[in-house]
């Protein structure tokens, strides 16, 4: 009888970031079971991403879930009445949407359990990001010991890891890892604004960062922006 593969939840938003580090998941060899949260974002061109995104890497399965933050409001991404910026801000931007990230892995926390998986991936970068406090290694520490208190299996003495292997990747550093592990970054969609076909605007916050790290990177840049 062959040896039961590990698997992983892994949060895919459709972004490079989480496309990268469910390629990085699938080269350990782990079954991954791929996440994304419809959680009323301006535009669904990230989630037809994610969809294309673990069709390509091989993702055992991918579902999406739907969670209402726009009813909380208080952000770019889940308020039309809030211009996304298109220059730098001081502080933490208003794109950032609160709860978000405590919000999936909760999420990924409960299927994880269902399906008896290990661990749990985040895709966030602590390095070249928008500032958001809940990217920083200091939550993710905290939500693994929340998922260690709160779980059957963390309380039988099999806590899941809750692992973000970008949080200290330069954006740079991550393109270079998607193109070894043969991440399709051209389907990516990383633009707070991008429209239904998921051409980007160039000027948000993530297309900046984006297109400064393929530069860095020394490798071509393949995101449709609009004119």
């Amino acid at each position: 009888m062959s040896e039961r593969r590990m698997k992983a939840v892994v949060l895919v938003s459709g972004g490079l970031d989480s496309a990268t580090a469910l390629a990085m998941t699938r080269a350990e060899g782990l079954s991954c079971y791929a996440l994304s949260i419809d959680y009323g974002q301006r535009h669904v061109a990230e989630l037809k991403a994610a969809s294309r995104i673990c069709a390509a890497l091989g993702a055992t399965e991918h579902r999406v879930m739907r969670v209402d933050l726009a009813g909380i409001g208080g952000s770019a991404l889940t308020d039309f009445n809030i211009d996304v910026p298109e220059r730098e801000t001081p502080g933490i931007p208003v794109t950032y949407v609160p709860a978000r990230n405590t919000v999936m892995l909760a999420l990924a926390l409960g299927w994880a359990e269902v399906l008896s998986a290990e661990t749990i991936v985040i895709g966030v970068n602590a390095v070249d990001y928008s500032g958001y406090p809940d990217c920083r290694p200091e939550f993710i520490a905290a939500f693994e010991q929340v998922a260690a208190r709160a779980t059957r299996a963390g309380v039988e003495g099999r806590p899941l890891r809750v692992r973000a292997p970008l949080i200290s990747m330069t954006k740079a550093d991550i393109i270079a890892a998607g193109v070894r592990l043969g991440v399709p970054f051209a389907d990516t969609v990383s633009c707070y604004q991008a429209d239904e076909a998921g051409w980007a605007c160039g000027r948000c916050d993530s297309c900046r960062i984006r297109r400064a790290g393929f530069a860095a990177a020394a490798v071509r840049d393949p995101t449709r922006y609009r004119k």
